[in-house]
């Protein structure tokens, strides 16, 4: 099977995620490209919801190349990140040595710690070669982890290669392209940011949400798509606890789109706040008034600008 070429340009990255559906600026596709171009991991750190995530999806599917998903979290370690031992299949294996009389000790303790009875987690599976090209390795939300783990990643991003003590060193014949995510709940150290090319992914400007949104939601309604985008916007200046990002847009353009809504009045907002924010205390602050208010402002802006 042919690999899929990596873009040879920032233009041809460019073209790649439009091709997959996902409208970057040029400054995130300088950035992926030279990241592609020098094999080096790409950290991207932004508030939940931005497409940090979604920049992994596409390009595992803009070239061809497998997704391997490291979903971060609190505790998470080398046996579910790595590998770790089939325990029970070893003890099986002992056991009928055991009843066959097998005495060399040497052999059987080289047996049981082979790759035959190595359970593969996502780190190492990304090492492994692929005929499709290596893999797309997704680090996602990696500032849930402790800093144990994060100092375990050292040596994956700067070698990609891992050491098993049973087994020695696994390294990658291809480096996997490798994309780490964070939302910033905590600092991620400045030793994993060196290994790294780093771009901050922000909300998007109007004029590039409302393509996200037409190229997302492409049954939605010009009028509705051009105040659903201003009404986000405006929603994002707000003193919210958490505003909310494009993922939250999609959801609630897709989610008027299902009550066949055409334009947006103040109590269609309301009764659907719940699909653009997540906290109690934010929805407490836009109570009718203060939708109308922002409603009628976000109107009179794409009246004038018309």
């Amino acid at each position: 099977m042919a690999v899929t070429p990596l873009p040879d340009s920032i233009d041809a990255t460019l073209a790649m995620l439009a091709k997959a559906n996902y409208v970057a600026d040029r400054s995130l596709a300088t950035v992926l490209y030279l990241a592609l171009k020098m094999g080096r991991p790409l950290f991207l750190e932004g508030e939940a919801g931005v497409g940090k995530t979604e920049i992994a999806k596409v390009l595992s599917t803009a070239l061809g190349r497998r997704l391997i998903r490291l979903q971060c979290y609190e505790g998470l370690d080398v046996s579910a990140a790595v590998y770790e031992w089939n325990y029970g299949a070893q003890m099986i294996a002992i056991r009928m040595a055991e009843a066959q009389g097998e005495g060399d000790r040497d052999r059987l303790e080289h047996d049981v710690f082979s790759e035959r009875y190595l359970v593969k987690r996502p780190l190492l599976q990304a090492l492994e070669p692929d005929p499709a090209g290596a893999p797309v390795l997704l680090i996602d939300e990696l500032d849930r982890t402790d800093e144990a783990f994060e100092a375990f990643l050292l040596e994956v991003l700067a070698d990609f290669q891992v050491t098993i003590p049973e087994l020695g060193t696994v390294k990658a014949a291809e480096p996997p392209i490798v994309i780490v995510t964070s939302n910033r709940t905590r600092e991620v150290h400045d030793a994993l940011k060196r290994r790294c090319l780093y771009h901050w992914v922000g909300y998007p400007d109007a004029a590039r949400e409302l393509n996200i949104l037409r190229a997302k939601v492409p049954g939605i309604a010009k009028k509705l798509s051009q105040q659903v985008v201003a009404f986000v916007q405006a929603l994002r200046k707000e003193d919210l606890f958490k505003s909310p990002g494009v993922a939250e847009t999609l959801d609630w353009a897709g989610a008027l789109t299902e009550l066949d809504v055409v334009a947006l009045d103040p109590a269609t907002v309301s009764d659907t706040l719940g699909v653009l924010l997540k906290y109690q205390d934010d929805i407490a602050k836009l109570d009718g008034t203060k939708v109308k208010a922002l409603l009628d402002e976000v109107k009179s802006e794409l009246r004038a600008a018309e």
